[in-house]
């Protein structure tokens, strides 16, 4: 595998081709992120993949002005959401041990796990979306009750962010920003 492909030499794109993304590539998608390690494997993320026009219709007044033309020309968004009642799962998931119980009716603690555990699957999503000759565009820039009443009425699933999946035009890149270099971001004790 090529790091650099997945992480230095990736970019965020702002435009993509006008090409489909299969369906058996986003199953392919998430048959290798789910894989990535998550609290007491806990797996709270679930994603909704927004192929279709109707369904883009929908997402598009919930999307920031500036977001739009990004979300627009994407064959594929992803809305990031965690799911309220993820340990329902638990006994499926991490059978020798009665996770129900540490949860149910406790919403600091679900808050808790979801705070840490959807960002982290959303990002194994980009990486692995980068290793399969993805392009992505993630981004936060949307009204989250609006796209919650849109598309999640229920209130189980709530979007933590959004991402656009696709074939990524070179003309949509902006110039790279740096990064901190380890003296900056890091220290060892």
């Amino acid at each position: 595998m090529d790091i650099e492909v997945i992480f230095e030499a990736a970019r965020t794109y702002n435009a993509f081709e006008d090409r489909p993304v299969p369906v058996a590539l986003l199953r392919q998608l998430y048959d290798q992120l789910k894989w990535g390690p998550t609290s007491a494997n806990s797996c709270p993320a679930r994603f909704l993949f927004v192929t279709s026009s109707e369904a883009r219709a929908r997402l598009l007044p919930c999307v920031n002005a500036g977001n739009i033309d990004k979300v627009v020309s994407a064959p594929v968004t992803v809305i990031i959401a965690g799911d309220t009642r993820f340990f329902e799962q638990m006994p499926k998931l991490f059978p020798s041990r009665d996770f129900i119980s540490i949860f149910a009716g406790k919403d600091a603690v679900i808050a808790d796990l979801l705070a840490r555990n959807v960002p982290l699957q959303g990002a194994y999503m980009i990486i692995a979306a980068r290793a399969l000759g993805l392009d992505c565009g993630p981004m936060s820039g949307f009204d989250p009750a609006k796209l919650n009443a849109e598309f999640f009425p229920d209130g189980q699933w709530q979007a933590n962010f959004i991402c656009t999946l696709g074939y990524g035009r070179e003309d949509s890149l902006l110039p790279r920003n740096p990064r901190l270099d380890f003296e900056g971001a890091c220290r060892i004790v």
